[in-house]
C-alpha cells in the first residue's frame, strides 16, 4: 500500500477544473488526518464516514494511514466522486471506499467522521443533524477548514447539534472543530419548502443547494424570458438546475415537450425531484456531469445560469464546460439560453462553444443571450 504523501502528491481534480490556482489537497485535509488519527488507529473502517471529501484526500489519506477499509462517503458533487473514484484507482486503493447519500446508510453506527467544512451555513446544518440523527452515540467528529473560510457561526451551528464542540490549533492557516455528544432533533431543518407567490412555485431546497428556496435574481431575470424561448422545441433541459425552477416553468411553456432537469450537486438533484413533485408536474431529473449522460445533438433548448467559481475559488472552468456540453447536446438549430453576470462577459465563450450568440436582455447586473447551433 503506497503512503500518505504518495497519495496525496498523485491526486487530481479532474474531470473538474485544473489550474495552477486550484488544488487536488490542501492543508486542512492534512489537519483532519492528523487530528483524527488517534481515534481512527482502534476503529475498523467501517465505523468511519467522510462528508464532503473533494477529490479523495480525507478517504484514501485515512485508508493508507490505518489501512483500513469500508470507509463510507458522501460527496455532494458528482464530479468529486468521479476524481475520487480515478484518484483511487491511480493508487490501488479502489476497494477501500464505498459512496453514500446523506443518509442513515451513511452514518449508522458511525463512530469517527470526517467533514471537510461547507462555507454555507445551510448546508452545514444538514450535515451536522443528519450526524447526530444516525450515528453512533459515541461518534466524534472531525471538521476542518482553511481559517479564511471559517466562521465563528460554524461553531454555533455545531452546538445545536452536539454538546460539546472545541476548536483545535491552527495549522498553516487551517483549523479543526471537533464535536462529540450527538443532539439528535425530531424535526430536521431540511429539506426546507417555499411557496413563491411572484411565480406561483412550490420549491423545495436542501441545504447544499445554491440559492435555497429563493429565486436568485440571476434566474429571476432569465425566467422572464421563457415564453420567447424556442416555442417547437420538444425536448428542453434545466442545465446546472439547482432547485429546478426553471425546468418547473418550463412545463407551463413548453407543454408538449420533455423537460429535463441535470446538476452534478446531489443536492440539487433531491431538490429538483421534490420541487417538481410539489408544483405536480413532470420532470426528468439526471445527475451527471455537464450532460455527461445525454446524446448528441439530442435536445432542442437548454436554459443556464453558469456558475462563476470553483469550490471557493474564482474561475471560470466550470461555465466553460457547460457550454461547451450545450454546443454538443444541442440539435441543429437548438436554442442555449444564458443569463450571466455582465462582468463576466461570457458572450464570446458561449459563442465559440455553441453558435452565434445575441443579447437580448440587460438589467442593472446581468446579461441574458441567446445562442442558436
Amino acid at each position: 500500500m503506497p503512503d500518505l504523501e504518495t497519495v496525496l502528491a498523485g491526486l487530481r481534480r479532474s474531470p473538474d477544473a485544473e489550474a495552477p490556482n486550484l488544488f487536488a489537497v490542501d492543508a486542512a485535509d492534512r489537519l483532519i488526518i492528523d487530528s483524527a488519527s488517534d481515534v481512527v488507529a482502534d476503529l475498523a473502517g467501517a465505523s468511519v464516514a467522510v462528508i464532503g471529501d473533494r477529490y479523495g484526500a480525507l478517504t484514501l489519506g485515512m485508508a493508507v494511514v490505518h489501512g483500513i477499509t469500508g470507509i463510507r462517503v458522501h460527496q455532494d458533487s458528482y464530479t468529486g466522486e468521479l476524481a475520487l473514484a480515478r484518484n483511487a484507482a491511480e493508487a490501488g486503493l479502489d476497494g477501500v471506499y464505498r459512496s453514500c447519500g446523506l443518509d442513515e446508510a451513511l452514518l449508522d453506527g458511525a463512530e469517527v467522521v470526517l467533514v471537510q467544512l461547507p462555507r454555507s451555513l445551510a448546508e452545514l446544518t444538514e450535515i451536522a443533524e443528519t450526524i447526530a440523527r444516525f450515528a453512533a452515540a459515541d461518534v466524534q467528529v472531525f471538521a476542518g477548514g482553511r481559517d479564511k473560510h471559517m466562521t465563528p457561526a460554524m461553531n454555533s451551528v455545531l452546538r445545536h447539534s452536539f454538546e460539546s464542540v472545541s476548536a483545535g490549533r491552527g495549522r498553516q492557516k487551517a483549523r479543526v472543530l471537533t464535536a462529540s455528544g450527538p443532539l439528535a432533533t425530531d424535526v430536521p431543518s431540511f429539506p426546507v419548502t417555499e411557496v413563491l407567490g411572484d411565480v406561483e412555485l412550490t420549491v423545495v431546497a436542501h441545504g447544499a443547494v445554491f440559492a435555497g428556496a429563493k429565486l436568485d435574481i440571476g434566474t429571476r431575470f432569465l425566467a422572464t424570458f421563457m415564453g420567447r424561448m424556442k416555442p417547437d422545441a420538444r425536448a428542453v433541459v434545466d442545465l446546472g438546475c439547482g432547485t429546478g425552477i426553471l425546468a418547473c416553468l418550463a412545463t407551463r411553456t413548453h407543454p408538449d415537450a420533455r423537460i429535463l432537469a441535470t446538476d452534478r450537486s446531489a443536492a440539487a438533484v433531491a431538490s429538483a425531484r421534490a420541487s417538481a413533485q410539489a408544483n405536480g408536474v413532470v420532470v426528468d431529473v439526471v445527475r451527471d456531469d455537464a450532460m455527461g449522460t445525454f446524446a448528441d445533438s439530442s435536445v432542442d433548448l437548454i436554459v443556464c445560469n453558469p456558475p462563476f467559481h470553483e469550490g471557493a475559488s474564482l474561475h471560470t472552468g466550470s461555465a466553460e464546460k457547460l457550454f461547451a456540453a450545450a454546443g454538443r447536446v444541442l440539435a441543429p438549430g437548438g436554442e442555449l439560453w444564458t443569463v450571466f453576470n455582465t462582468h463576466l462577459a461570457y458572450r464570446r465563450a458561449i459563442a465559440d462553444a455553441v453558435g452565434p450568440t445575441e443579447v437580448v436582455g440587460k438589467n442593472a447586473k446581468f446579461t441574458v443571450t441567446r445562442s442558436i447551433v
